[in-house]
């Protein structure tokens, strides 16, 4: 049997963190192609903009505002998409936060909200989509990763923490999944030009425009594998990287970020600490 691949004509597709960056370009594109989308975002994030620039587009967007960390909040949003637009057949994961961790300067409460947002933000609509998928027999779901998740990275402990265990995540899910026809990928961009990465300090090469990130997106969905990373310039080095001997590629890290020389810093912190404020966007 074929794996079920979502289809506009089957149902809607749900998108979290789509109140800027990948997330509004995904549902801009997904709409394009004639999909009903429900974009969730927190409430003071309004999307009504997307909603008027998508309104003459064969699909359409409805605004269903939900904080991805409040587990309750997230199963009442699935309930209530599917019983005003319909079946979720299709799945985004894509709210996440950036919150840089150097060593000199670890906050309990920066792993935890990264965590809360990145990780569990992804579980607590997982969980009650997914349900509603295996009684219809069929669904996909798509989870947003980072190359960040390859190896480690300076001040990425908690973002690419995050990151590496939506990987295992989705692995260990698609044995079940495969099973009962939902299908599941994990999408690992590069360096893509939204407000989530203007917090990065650290060099982004290949970085890519938002609009670019997101059509490519698409096409994953519509053809991809169960991973799907881009662009290959970056990723597929990164993935090679991530195979040799752990000193040597610490070591190549260090000196092409540039870390290897620069001196501890324990009189700041760095733009993306904790008092940087969190995003649900990616």
């Amino acid at each position: 049997m074929t794996l079920y691949r979502a289809n506009p004509k089957h149902g809607v597709a749900w998108i979290t963190g789509g109140s800027s960056g990948i997330g509004r370009a995904l549902a801009k594109d997904l709409a394009s192609k004639g999909y009903a989308v429900a974009v969730s975002a927190l409430a003071d994030d309004p999307i009504d903009t997307l909603i008027v620039e998508t309104a003459q587009m064969p699909g359409h967007v409805k605004s269903f505002p939900c904080d991805v960390t409040d587990e309750t909040g997230m199963a009442g949003t699935a309930a209530a998409i599917e019983k005003d637009m319909g079946p979720i057949v299709l799945a985004v994961f894509n709210a996440g936060n950036y919150i840089a961790t150097p060593g000199e300067h670890l906050v309990v409460r920066d792993f935890r909200r990264s965590f809360d947002v990145n990780y569990f933000g992804i579980v607590n609509g997982l969980v009650p989509v997914v349900e509603h998928m295996r009684v219809r027999g069929r669904g996909h779901v798509v989870l947003v990763g980072s190359v960040t998740a390859y190896s480690g990275w300076p001040t990425t402990a908690a973002y690419g923490g995050t990151k590496a265990a939506i990987n295992i995540l989705a692995e260990s899910l698609k044995y079940d999944f495969d099973k009962m026809n939902i299908r599941v990928q994990v999408m690992n961009p590069g360096f893509v030009d939204t407000p989530l990465t203007e917090k990065n300090t650290l060099p982004m090469p290949g970085l890519m425009p938002v609009h670019r990130a997101s059509r490519r997106m698409v096409r994953g969905i519509e053809k991809g594998g169960f991973e799907v990373t881009f662009p290959y310039r970056i990723s597929w080095p990164l993935k090679l990287l991530g195979l040799l001997p752990r000193p040597i590629c610490r070591w190549v890290i260090g000196i092409t970020t540039g870390w290897r020389a620069r001196p501890l810093n324990f009189d700041r912190k760095l733009p993306g600490a904790a008092d940087q404020p969190s995003d649900q966007a990616s």
